[in-house]
């Protein structure tokens, strides 16, 4: 019978999940930087496993594995989260049998009867240790110095691997984002609304696009100064994200005009939406000296059908019914 396992935990826990998450990296895609890392610390440490091993709440999930076919393991038999209890050092098994800690382990009892285990702690910038480039074996190993300091340069090209991931997708974000508002901007409109038409096309199921301008807004710049009408903007910004249904995605255009991508949403439905979005920037502004303003928005809107596939077309006909509207008889 094996015994019931002690799972230890960091005393900056919280921390540390926080940092990991931050990376945005759990259950994503192999990528082959990672790959390569896996396969060169096997390849140098003569090991049939190595791994790049991330710890979660409570899981450890991989995001690169050499010899080993399962994605995740529970915390609980998971060798890293001793490895991350002394993030100052690897942590070096020579025999997991001889070890009390791991003796009664599952994966040392039984297949696939590990017995040798070395983890580099991967450290972020603060410290904390977000998991483990450990190399692992079926028999007994030692790991002298060199070696123990070899493995700690590839954590250190893991970790360099994660940040430059993070960087990127950071500067991808921002390039995305409306600079005002932090919204997407006209670009993520753009790919959002395209993968939705795809998303139409192949379910069947119509999405719809809206496309406003705000009433007034010239008014309020030219007599208050372009600093109310940056907070008008983040203000209508704010309002109508909080009236957007789960899964739509509102975009800044450029100026006072705004756009929304609404996934499964007919023609009858996107009236009333539109209705919903007209209400919401009806109530008075506050600015931050005290004035108010009033604004209203304008909305015009079109629906996917199967004569229109092209996303530029859709935005199209919805920019005509946001004009129409704009300039029709009082």
């Amino acid at each position: 019978m094996i015994a019931a396992l002690q799972c230890p935990f960091p005393h900056n826990e919280s921390q540390r999940l926080k940092s990991l998450y931050s990376y945005e990296i759990l259950d994503t895609e192999p990528e082959p930087e990672f790959e390569a890392l896996t396969r060169l610390a096997s390849q140098t440490f003569s090991t049939p496993i190595a791994l790049v091993a991330l710890m979660d709440s409570d899981r450890l999930w991989f995001k690169s594995k050499f010899g080993l076919s399962v994605p995740q393991l529970d915390r609980k038999i998971a060798f890293c989260a001793h490895a991350i209890m002394s993030p100052t050092e690897p942590l070096v098994v020579k025999d997991l049998r001889q070890d009390a800690r791991f003796a009664q382990n599952a994966l040392v009892v039984n297949a696939p009867h590990l017995r040798f285990y070395a983890g580099a702690p991967l450290l972020d910038e603060s410290g904390h240790a977000l998991g483990t480039l450990a190399v692992i074996d079926t028999k007994p190993r030692e790991l002298n110095d060199v070696m123990r300091a070899c493995l700690n340069d590839y954590a250190t090209l893991v970790m360099t691997a994660l940040q430059s991931r993070k960087r990127a997708s950071a500067l991808q974000k921002l390039a995305l984002t409306d600079y005002l508002t932090g919204v997407p901007n006209r670009a993520q409109f753009e790919l959002i609304s395209a993968a939705e038409m795809a998303h139409a096309v192949r379910s069947g199921n119509p999405y719809s696009l809206f496309c406003m301008d705000l009433d007034g807004f010239k008014q309020i710049n030219d007599r208050f100064g372009h600093a109310a009408g940056d907070q008008v903007l983040c203000e209508v910004a704010r309002r109508l994200a909080q009236t957007l249904r789960q899964g739509d995605m509102l975009a800044r255009l450029g100026g006072d005009e705004f756009a929304v991508v609404a996934r499964d949403c007919k023609q009858d439905a996107a009236l009333i939406i539109a209705q919903r979005f007209a209400e919401a920037c009806r109530l008075p502004i506050a600015l931050v000296d005290g004035k108010q303003v009033m604004v209203g928005i304008s909305v015009g809107t079109a629906t996917s059908s199967p004569d229109v596939i092209d996303p530029g077309e859709l935005l199209h006909q919805a920019d005509r019914a946001l004009y129409a509207i704009k300039h029709a008889s009082p």
